[in-house]
């Protein structure tokens, strides 16, 4: 239903822009922008707002968001509550749906992007060690080792690839991380929602642009504190507005970042005549005495005062003259606090109390200012209401306040030095506030973690405790560090930025250091830098150390660090011989490693240590199965589903292991009961395809694979499982296109080259199938099956050397299979069978 008139919000904004005074160069530029033709060269696509703190840069960007309002544009303002490029893009989402936007198709895979991060973990855990073919690493993983690709792109890098094993240790985890990932979620697109979201969410976001453009003059998106927001925003941006990778950008879409540096000349350098840069000095005289007057401080002495004190910078301008001061009496009194600059006019002492108190918490929303404020009940709305519009509190994501760091941190100093053990009194009590509010939401969660509200109060209490100086705190906040980096960068990050914030504001060196050096560790390299710096100098006791272990451990897997990986979760058991998720995860890379014998005794310990976990069974009976201890894989398979009957994995596999033993019936139903839990498990489907070919059925067969290959269209293992079955159901044109299709996936994929020369030769096309088979020898030279049919092929072209080569070639290696060639094949080597 449609307001009768305008908001609430709408009139904030509208008495807000009654008080903007300045910058009309700045707004002048961006409104005629607007009427500048797009295939006008004077037209820009980006504006980039850049100065000091204080200089403005936030009240100017919301002015030009209000002008691009004015000119019938879509608008989104994003700040530094958004924490990553799909966090951007929920916000974007969200204020576009505000004014009469939906993008639902962009909605419903944010959706699925969180949905799918928090599986990941879970699925890393159940899949990871095992869900190739077990003919072992194909020659097409040692092509993405030797390439410096980590399974395609699939595997998430944390940092720069070092410490790389040989490509021939490598391949193996390579191809069973790759299948196990595209396995075990819905499709390519899950994969890569989890691992590189922006490619799957990019072009939708695009598209839905271009379908809003259809009925908005102007979209604007405005991205505020680029300082803090450029190291995930600035690359994906530059790509975003400059290449075609993601798709068509409406040409009616404005840009406005605004930061405190310049843009860097080496990534925009080459679109300069696209991009408008806005730099902002503080206020002239001028423009600080219009501000002034338009609050009506005109008192000459006052406006002296009001220059010489905020330097120009407008927040402060804004600010001091909020309570419109008129008595300057005390005009350059010396003994001027830093708190008087902003607050020396405000008469009330309520409002000054509540202003000063409100400036401890790093973000404010109405139950933070109930507990920091301490004030009496009925004057709490009154102060909060005018509390918000005090020009140096701005309204960040979320609907969270904060107070503008140019005048919070002058703030907290006068505070913290007028008394500092009633400010370490208060600081405590919010971190006992933080605390009980972190315990209510903790209850009932199964990790606390992977919970935002939690860690959100967690930072809080842990901010509050480092400043109040609690002895402590720093090693307790370095310990929660370790965890957060197990939550992901973003987290990880955050944390970090906890120690900074916290050394700064209470003037301790010591976390501000630390805060200073995890950040540039994580900036520069990765969360297994951070976790080197924290173990080599923090005083973690030897389960923390441990678990920082385990955690670095497995980003160091995923970067292809193996040996590395493994040294952690060896220092790791050692450190902590009771830490069950060390031994599963060293478990993992020693399956990576082949060394199945080791990664079995590993989760014997972790059994043993936690027995009712069914992933750890699961995992065991799973690393059997490869290592062909079908007895042993059966036990524990059969365990798993008892313990976790809903357990898709320990069904699936425990088929495959029916499958090999020649089980045919078993085999179908626990692939069917896998099926049944989960619908698309595409693993599944290719295996129980494997059973349909054993059955001699492949009409099933192929279906399965069709139905596979539609959830994992880039799966090379099942491109060429169903090219086989397509060539050996006579359809060899189809085969070849599947076959052709799995090398271009893996161009080193060595069956694959073999299925496609056979294929060929049936089509008679005899020099491109001789190129294959002698690739695939070449690839693998015990390789009997292609050694036949080259064999064959040979006796068909009448090279006969060549055949009788090859023939004597098999017979050394498995005389059997000569015995166990199909009737055409014996046919034309009847003669070189004999000789």
């Amino acid at each position: 239903m449609a307001q009768p008139g305008p908001s609430m919000q709408d009139l904030i904004r509208q008495r807000t822009r009654a008080g903007f005074v300045g910058r009309s160069a700045e707004r002048a530029l961006f409104r005629a922008n607007f009427a500048t033709a797009l295939h006008d060269e004077r037209h820009r696509f980006r504006f980039h707002v850049h100065g000091n703190a204080g200089v403005g840069k936030t009240f100017l960007v919301r002015e030009l968001e209000q002008i691009a309002r004015e000119q019938g544009a879509l608008t989104a303002y994003v700040d530094d509550s958004a924490g990553s490029v799909p966090e951007v893009m929920a916000e974007i989402s969200r204020q576009f749906a505000a004014q009469g936007h939906r993008l639902k198709e962009l909605n419903r895979l944010l959706a699925a992007h969180e949905e799918r991060r928090h599986e990941a973990a879970l699925a890393a855990l159940a899949t990871l060690d095992g869900q190739a073919a077990d003919t072992g690493p194909s020659t097409g993983g040692r092509a993405v080792a030797r390439g410096g690709m980590i399974a395609l792109g699939m595997v998430p890098v944390v940092g720069p690839l070092a410490g790389m094993l040989d490509a021939e240790q490598f391949a193996g985890g390579v191809d069973r991380f790759r299948e196990s990932v595209m396995a075990r979620f819905r499709n390519h697109e899950d994969v890569q929602l989890v691992f590189a979201p922006e490619q799957v969410l990019t072009p939708v976001l695009l598209r839905e642009l271009a379908d809003a453009a259809a009925s908005a003059p102007w979209i604007a998106l405005f991205l505020d504190t680029y300082e803090r927001t450029a190291p995930y925003l600035d690359h994906w941006l530059h790509e975003t507005m400059t290449t075609d990778r993601h798709g068509a950008v409406p040409a009616t879409l404005v840009v406005v970042t605004a930061g405190q540096r310049p843009l860097g000349a080496t990534r925009w350098g080459g679109v300069r005549d696209f991009v408008a840069e806005v730099p902002l000095a503080p206020f002239t005289e001028d423009e600080a005495r219009g501000l002034l007057a338009g609050k009506g401080v005109t008192a000459e002495p006052v406006v002296e005062e009001v220059l010489r004190l905020s330097g120009g910078l407008p927040v402060l301008v804004s600010t001091l003259a909020e309570s419109r001061p008129t008595d300057a009496d005390d005009v350059g009194d010396p003994s001027a606090t830093a708190v008087d600059r902003f607050l020396k006019w405000e008469q009330d002492p309520a409002r000054r109390a509540a202003a000063l108190s409100c400036a401890l918490p790093r973000w404010l929303d109405g139950d933070v200012f109930r507990a920091a404020a301490d004030c009496p009940e009925e004057e709490l709305a009154s102060l909060y209401t005018w509390l918000r519009g005090m020009p140096f509190v701005v309204e960040r994501g979320g609907g969270r306040l904060r107070y503008h760091d140019v005048v919070r941190a002058p703030m907290l100093r006068a505070e913290r030095r007028r008394s500092p053990r009633e400010w370490a009194g208060r600081q405590r009590r919010l971190a006992r506030t933080f605390r009980e509010w972190r315990e209510e939401t903790g209850r009932g969660l199964e990790d606390l973690w992977a919970d935002d509200t939690w860690r959100d109060l967690r930072q809080a209490e842990a901010y509050h405790l480092l400043c109040a100086g609690d002895r402590d705190a720093l090693p307790q906040a370095l310990r929660d560090f370790v965890h957060a980096c197990g939550a992901g960068e973003v987290m990880a990050v955050r944390w970090a930025r906890v120690l900074v914030d916290a050394g700064q504001d209470a003037d301790a060196e010591p976390v501000a250091e630390w805060g200073r050096k995890l950040t540039t560790a994580l900036d520069t390299e990765s969360i297994a830098a951070a976790l080197a710096l924290l173990l080599s100098h923090a005083a973690l006791d030897a389960p923390d150390q441990a678990r920082a272990r385990v955690i670095r451990g497995d980003e160091l897997r995923g970067a292809g660090a193996y040996t590395d990986a493994l040294a952690e979760y060896d220092r790791a058991v050692a450190l902590d011989p009771d830490l069950a998720v060390a031994y599963r995860y060293r478990a993992g890379i020693r399956g990576d490693l082949g060394d199945h014998d080791a990664a079995i005794a590993d989760l014997d310990r972790a059994v043993a240590l936690e027995p009712n976990h069914a992933g750890y069974v699961a995992l065991r009976g799973e690393h059997h199965r490869i290592a062909r201890h079908d007895t042993e894989a059966l036990r524990d398979l059969t365990e798993a589903i008892r313990l976790d009957p809903a357990n898709d994995f320990a069904w699936a596999s425990r088929g495959a292991t029916h499958e090999r033993r020649g089980d045919l019936d078993a085999a179908l139903s626990d692939l069917g009961r896998s099926l049944d839990l989960k619908p698309d498990y595409a693993w599944a489907l290719a295996r129980r395809a494997r059973v349909w070919r054993s059955l001699g059925d492949s009409a099933r067969q192929l279906a399965d694979l069709d139905r596979a290959l539609a959830l994992t269209p880039d799966w090379p293992w099942a491109r060429c499982e169903r090219g086989d079955a397509l060539r050996t159901a006579g359809r060899d044109e189809e085969a070849v296109a599947d076959l052709t299709h799995a090398l271009a996936l893996d161009p080193a994929y060595t069956s694959a080259y073999a299925s496609r020369g056979a294929s060929l030769a049936h089509l008679g096309r005899h020099t491109e199938a001789l190129a294959d088979l002698n690739r695939a020898v070449e690839l693998r030279p015990t390789y009997v099956w292609a050694l036949c049919r080259r064999a064959a092929l040979h006796a068909t072209m009448d090279q006969h050397q060549q055949a009788r080569a090859d023939v004597e070639h098999v017979r050394d290696l498995d005389p059997g299979a000569l015995q166990r060639l199909p009737d055409p094949d014996r046919a034309v080597l009847g003669p070189f069978l004999t000789g």
